[in-house]
């Protein structure tokens, strides 16, 4: 896989990273089996994992999948110092639920929560989950660039954000990458923008549920135009969808899950994954039902 750079000042990575979040919600695997799979995704190459403080059941299961991520990178045999880890504050999950919470305090205590949580003295990539609508945007990002300023953040990453709140955000500090949903389903990133400026301004696209995720996911099989294709190229139907995911533009990461060390090596295949023009063509003219 020809690595992408992440953004601006951070190195060059594999262009499919790891999302740790099935590892930590409904339906999670044992701690042992997370533990494997995270170590077949970095056996096979990825260098970028992507975490989050509320990948987990509730507010009282907060930094499961940055404790398992940290475990698994503490028994891993290989070059550590390769690996980038990615975290996310500014979401909570009373009674599981999912909720905004851009305050400032709260940011600071996600962050001291993370930084323990992962076992280490500064995060390599803190991203700002979602903006939330009841806290001003300036307020959420100023916190971060103040926690960057006392060293906890080396890079900052904006997730769930439109054009004019990354434009917003870079009057305040650098933001090196941003995680927006994209897949065939879903093309919003694409349809407004977001991604086309990122490229333009160097800054990394983190596509996350390329593939669509759960029910989705579950699709894609059936589909004919991604089961032609697939079989042309002896390859999954999920593979296709992350090589279509990655020609999106040059700046564009994809951030896959998995509960299985067989689902981590498959997604690793689209990195050499090479679609035709036309299969391209095809893809981006089907129809993928939501429903």
């Amino acid at each position: 896989m020809i690595p992408r750079p992440l953004g601006p000042g951070a190195p060059r990575v594999p262009p499919v990273g790891f999302g740790g979040m099935p590892l930590s919600i409904a339906d999670r695997p044992s701690e042992e089996q997370g533990v494997r799979v995270v170590h077949a995704a970095l056996d096979a190459g990825v260098r970028l994992l992507d975490t989050a403080d509320v990948y987990c059941l509730s507010d009282e299961d907060l930094g499961h999948n940055e404790r398992l991520m940290a475990k698994a990178l503490r028994s891993w045999n290989g070059p550590r110092s390769e690996v980038l880890v990615a975290t996310k504050g500014g979401l909570t999950r009373p009674d599981g639920r999912w909720e905004r919470n851009g305050r400032p305090e709260h940011l600071r205590r996600a962050c001291d929560r993370s930084l323990k949580a992962l076992g280490v003295d500064r995060i390599d990539l803190y991203q700002f989950h979602a903006p939330d609508p009841q806290v001003p945007f300036a307020e959420s990002v100023g916190m971060l660039a103040e926690l960057q300023g006392e060293g906890k953040i080396r890079w900052v990453g904006l997730s769930n954000v439109s054009v004019d709140q990354v434009n917003a955000a870079r009057r305040h500090l650098e933001v090196v990458t941003v995680q927006n949903r994209l897949n065939p389903w879903f093309r919003e990133a694409l349809e407004e923008g977001v991604v086309d400026h990122c490229e333009r301004l160097g800054i990394g696209f983190l596509a996350y549920s390329p593939v669509g995720g759960g029910r989705l996911n579950k699709k894609l099989p059936a589909h004919p135009v991604v089961k032609d294709i697939a079989a042309r190229h002896g390859a999954s139907p999920h593979a296709v969808v992350l090589a279509w995911v990655l020609e999106q533009a040059s700046n564009v990461i994809v951030i896959p899950g998995a509960r299985t060390v067989e689902h981590a090596l498959d997604s690793m295949t689209a990195g050499e994954l090479r679609l035709e023009a036309e299969e391209l063509r095809d893809l981006d003219e089907a129809v993928f039902d939501k429903s």
